[in-house]
């Protein structure tokens, strides 16, 4: 009963996590609207380098600080950095008149959330992955699906809360949730789903093999194909295909839910679908959508949904894929894998995020243009995948522990 409660707070906590991440690109239309923050291309996106900066940061830190702190210490400061970066968003609504003091508490805001997301995420995917040693693949996959179901809620919340006149309602709620997540979570123990899992190899220094940077290469990729879709669809949609902000968040809810339904349905037919060969062949579906949207005809953003959709798909079980791989295949740096993944992953996120303005104003490119330019990064991780399971006959798999207690 214990375990089963434990279970249900990190998986809760991944729903929240996803809500909290995607609060501020779905909200981009208010940020860069003139009756609201009023930024530019180049102001939004330079929003998120904090939110990089600091994730990486606290991505890379994890593993020494897990050893010093624990799991569940980790977890909860994420927990408090997350509901810091709410507060702080809900405050600059009232400064907003005022240029450089709002820009100052958003980007303060999106430090402290990309601090929230790099304790939080690791933490997260350490515990599944020791909650379910024999099902580790499932147990990542499961725990990123409902992280993407926030991210999926999240431009639905803002939509139905810019209709009521209150857009900064979705951080208020992301906020009563963290609360109620945090007052429950400090009475679980959490500590010991991970004693047996990490204790073995993790005492001292921690030296990182060479498979573990092809895994962190691919993990930055895929930030720089997830971000491009995650972050400027909502502009796309309005700028460059006519949309209505309310079709816009409609493209990004479909992006993010298709992300969440295929991470959900490659857990489910792994038995027939071999997660390798997932692995592999979602790559080329990102590459394809990306290509697909850079191509859209002005006059119908229907088709951007559907594009959306395609690049949701293509990216769904990437990441929670190169984590629960690399988890597997690097056993002796097990508390390692998940802050190093996340960390590539928040690097690129922080080149797709805060670049894509500088070569829009500085170097004249067209979003649509950076779209199909993005595709040959995917193209990338198509082959670099194929360099990252090169060793089927010897399955990691095969090392996994028994299951853990009831």
């Amino acid at each position: 009963m214990g375990q089963r409660r434990e279970i249900a707070a990190v998986y809760a906590a991944g729903i929240v996590q996803g809500l909290a991440l995607v609060t501020f690109p779905a909200a981009s239309a208010i940020f860069t609207s003139a009756a609201h923050y009023g930024l530019s291309s180049e102001e939004f996106g330079g929003m998120f380098l904090p939110q990089a900066l600091t994730a990486v940061g606290a991505s890379l830190l994890g593993a020494g600080l897990n050893r010093r702190l624990g799991t569940r210490r980790i977890y909860l400061l994420g927990l408090g950095a997350d509901l810091l970066s709410m507060v702080l968003l809900v405050v600059s609504r009232f400064v907003a008149g005022t240029h450089a003091l709002a820009y100052g508490i958003l980007l303060a805001a999106t430090a402290a959330l990309g601090l929230g997301f790099g304790l939080t995420v690791p933490a997260l995917n350490t515990l599944a992955a020791a909650f379910f040693p024999r099902k580790v693949d499932s147990a990542v996959l499961v725990l990123n699906a409902l992280l993407g179901l926030g991210t999926a809620l999240a431009p639905i919340f803002v939509a139905l809360f810019v209709d009521l006149g209150t857009w900064w309602g979705l951080p208020v709620l992301v906020a009563v949730l963290i609360t109620g997540l945090l007052a429950s979570s400090l009475r679980l123990p959490l500590e010991e789903g991970v004693a047996g899992a990490t204790a073995h190899g993790q005492r001292g220094k921690v030296s990182l093999p060479g498979r573990f940077w092809v895994y962190a290469a691919f993990a930055l990729l895929y930030g720089i194909v997830e971000t491009m879709n995650g972050t400027w669809a909502t502009l796309y949609m309005t700028r460059d295909l006519g949309a209505t902000t309310g079709f816009a968040s409609l493209a990004l809810t479909v992006f993010w839910g298709t992300a969440t339904a295929g991470r959900v349905l490659f857990a489910a037919i792994e038995k027939w679908f071999p997660a390798r060969l997932t692995y592999r062949c979602l790559p080329v579906v990102s590459a394809l959508a990306l290509a697909i949207t850079a191509y859209l005809p002005r006059a119908d953003p229907s088709l951007g949904v559907l594009s959306f959709a395609l690049a949701g798909l293509g990216c769904s079980a990437l990441l929670p894929l190169t984590i629960s791989f690399g988890h597997q295949e690097m056993p002796t740096i097990a508390a390692s894998v998940p802050g190093g993944m996340i960390a590539g992953y928040q690097m690129g996120y922080g080149l797709a995020a805060f670049g894509v303005g500088p070569l829009q104003e500085l170097a004249g490119l067209a979003l649509r243009t950076i779209f199909g330019g993005t595709a040959a990064v995917a193209l990338t991780m198509a082959a670099l995948a194929l360099v990252t399971l090169r060793r089927e006959d010897a399955p990691a798999t095969d090392r996994r522990s028994p299951e853990p207690r009831s």
